[in-house]
């Protein structure tokens, strides 16, 4: 799967990716600083239907929103991460596995705790307004 698109398009596309993508529980999300990792999951936590304040969990690690479709859904944000054990005296472990949408940003900082069964999807900075977002072919 692959979509090429500007802000404008988020929310259409990130509705897209998950209609074709909900059987994976949990997302981890590829790209640069400033690519929109944040933005995509704010316009991806809003189609859920999350009614609170969608931010970057960058200095709690995790924030929790809460969706009436399918309950609760995990942001991760794992870029201030020293080290895995760190993640895991956060409990990150434990909402990985709880069956509850996870949406990891800078999975890289942690890849051990994902399982194979991790959606990896990579963001591109094409230009300014625009980004690419695509699956390796092996998971479409």
């Amino acid at each position: 799967m692959d979509a090429i698109f500007t802000i404008d398009q988020i929310s259409p596309v990130a509705a897209a990716f998950f209609k074709k993508l909900k059987k994976h529980k949990v997302w981890a999300f590829h790209a640069p600083m400033g690519a929109g990792k944040t933005t995509f999951i704010h316009a991806l936590c809003t189609y859920l239907g999350a009614k609170d304040a969608i931010s970057s969990p960058t200095f709690s690690i995790v924030n929790e929103y809460c969706s009436e479709s399918i309950g609760a859904i995990y942001h991760m944000d794992w870029y201030r991460l020293k080290n895995e054990a760190e993640a895991i005296d956060a409990g990150v472990e434990d909402l990985l596995t709880s069956g509850q949408y996870c949406l990891v940003e800078w999975p890289e900082n942690a890849p051990s705790l994902l399982g194979s069964d991790t959606l990896h999807l990579y963001l591109e900075v094409l230009d300014p307004e625009t980004r690419r977002l695509y699956i390796p072919e092996e998971q479409a």
